[in-house]
């Protein structure tokens, strides 16, 4: 499946969640789509994402003993479906959010629960999904940057070649076109 899909059947599965297992699960399932993503991003993905990529892949992976669940304890990922990672900047962007949720309904059964040992449990994942969001926004700067860089770099060329470019001709018209 698709990255970025994959992303919303993840945040859509979360909205639905109601108690406190079934949000422990959708935590769970969104630190293995991290580091899934973080794993092809760092083996497929733009060169300068690479980096930041292996660092969402290990929190990912560090994290997945963080919350004791059932589907955890089984090894069933969601993050398993992953085949195709086609957009980097959206699929992040999707990620990010879905992390940002993940944090507040963990928020929300840390606050709820009497349960010291599932209290720590919570607060362990809200941190692993504060520091993959976290990794997520620096691969997105890199992205504006290098978009910047780019833009940068195009306008510089146009400076340089003036009204009259090897490509275009007067005014902008393509040469050898009237």
């Amino acid at each position: 499946m698709e990255a970025e899909r994959l992303v919303g059947v993840s945040r859509r599965a979360l909205a639905q969640s109601r108690c406190t297992p079934d949000i422990i699960a959708e935590a769970w399932q969104a630190q293995a789509l991290a580091q899934a993503i973080g794993s092809r991003l760092a083996a497929d993905g733009p060169k300068e994402l690479r980096g930041e990529a292996r660092g969402l892949s290990e929190i990912g992976g560090r994290s997945g003993g963080a919350l004791d669940h059932p589907a955890a304890r089984a090894g069933v990922a969601r993050a398993a479906q992953l085949s195709e990672l086609s957009e980097p900047r959206a699929t992040l962007t999707g990620l990010g959010t879905l992390l940002g949720e993940v944090g507040i309904a963990l928020v929300g059964v840390a606050c709820e629960t009497d349960e010291q040992g599932l209290y720590w449990q919570c607060m362990e994942a809200i941190d692993a999904a504060d520091e993959s969001m976290d990794r997520v926004h620096g691969m997105l700067r890199r992205l504006d940057e290098q978009d910047r860089e780019r833009q940068q770099d195009l306008e510089r060329g146009r400076e340089r070649d003036g009204p009259y470019s090897a490509i275009r001709g007067p005014a902008g018209s393509a040469a050898g076109q009237p």
